[in-house]
């Protein structure tokens, strides 16, 4: 195998699919980023087995083949190599040679027969939808995927295809989240997306309405196609649970209030609060005020808010973290709380509509 390429555009390649590689693996193949020419261009891939991220570039072919080459010195050599073009040679021995005006590497590759293959997608249950809006509704929710493989369909969030809308779920235990936008689909389908595979799409996209991604589920897994990517994964099998039956429908008494605002004064109190020395934060809502205070062994902090609250006041604790994701993943100016008691689920809104809803489950408080 031969062939010339622009070096920024091979890093930049490169960059994107060692995402996907394994940091460690009794399968050599799975450390490697995998090479092979295609005509004028030269795809590349990396896999571990749960998701696999590949790409193209434009490349001068001389000799055809396919290679697989050590993801963290191959990005190293090729960060770190002078000039604008590369030069890379693969003999039949494995041998690999990376050459640019300057500089040469002769480095020992993995036979291609090695790398396993990705699934192939198939299907016309598509759709498409802005980057911009993806992103955006991923980014208000990963922050409730749980971390505890415990429950599997929880290290994950649901996505609902309807032919009228998209939703996407998250739920840890402790707190739901849930965004819901409109958009044309011929099918309805669901699945629960992997975090870690969240997170690799949301680097790939852009905050922009102008690109678009496109989306293709199977049983077992999924394709998202993004920016000349395509990103292929398991999904999570499995029921996800009930969220729906999760949500307080008789919570009436609301709370206006300034998200901005409310993020500070959380700040504030969680200055008293760490792994080690924990406690609740506690809020008093009620006559136009949110009242905040915290009490640890190494001291106390009370804060006042202004809001639109009801007269008659109501206390409810939380966990100062679990107050922090969500207020950070409002993206409104102002927001609005729906409580009940000082033991029900509280429903963080929009100051208007519905198109994301947090659940935040309060922390049972003890008399003073």
């Amino acid at each position: 195998m031969k062939f010339t390429c622009n070096r920024e555009m091979l890093s930049d390649a490169i960059g994107k699919v060692s995402r996907a590689v394994s940091p460690r693996s009794t399968i050599a193949a799975l450390e490697g980023i995998y090479f092979r020419t295609e005509e004028s261009s030269l795809y590349i891939c990396g896999y571990n087995l749960d998701m696999g991220i590949s790409t193209k570039i434009l490349a001068n072919i001389y000799e055809e083949g396919s290679i697989v080459l050590s993801s963290r010195l191959f990005c190293e050599i090729v960060r770190k190599m002078p000039g604008d073009e590369l030069e890379i040679t693969c003999t039949e021995n494995l041998i690999t040679t990376i050459k640019s005006t300057e500089a040469e590497y002769s480095i020992i590759g993995i036979s291609a027969s090695d790398f396993p293959e990705l699934p192939v997608i198939e299907g016309d249950r598509r759709i498409s939808v802005s980057q911009g809006l993806l992103k955006s509704m991923i980014g208000q929710t990963l922050f409730a995927v749980s971390d505890n493989d415990s429950r599997p369909v929880c290290t994950g969030s649901l996505f609902e295809i309807s032919e009228d809308k998209i939703r996407v779920v998250s739920v840890d235990g402790f707190r739901l989240a849930m965004r819901t936008e409109p958009i044309t689909s011929t099918f309805s389908t669901s699945f629960i997306v992997p975090k870690k595979t969240l997170e690799e799409i949301s680097r790939l996209m852009e905050d922009t309405d102008d690109k678009r991604v496109e989306i293709c589920a199977t049983r077992r897994h999924i394709e998202f196609v993004i920016n000349g990517c395509v990103i292929i994964s398991r999904l999570i099998e499995g029921d996800f649970l009930d969220y729906n039956n999760a949500i307080p429908q008789n919570t009436t008494t609301e709370v206006r209030v300034n998200t901005r605002r409310m993020i500070e004064a959380t700040e504030r109190m969680s200055l008293l609060i760490s792994d080690a020395i924990k406690s609740p934060v506690r809020c008093v809502f009620g006559e136009n005020a949110v009242n905040f205070n915290c009490r640890t062994a190494i001291g106390s902090a009370t804060d006042r808010l202004a809001a639109e609250a009801p007269n008659e006041p109501i206390e409810i604790g939380f966990n100062n973290r679990y107050l922090m994701d969500a207020f950070r993943a409002v993206s409104t100016d102002e927001m609005r709380l729906i409580l009940g008691t000082p033991v029900t689920p509280v429903k963080v809104l929009p100051p208007e509509g519905d198109n994301f809803l947090f659940l935040l489950l309060p922390v049972r408080l003890q008399k003073d």
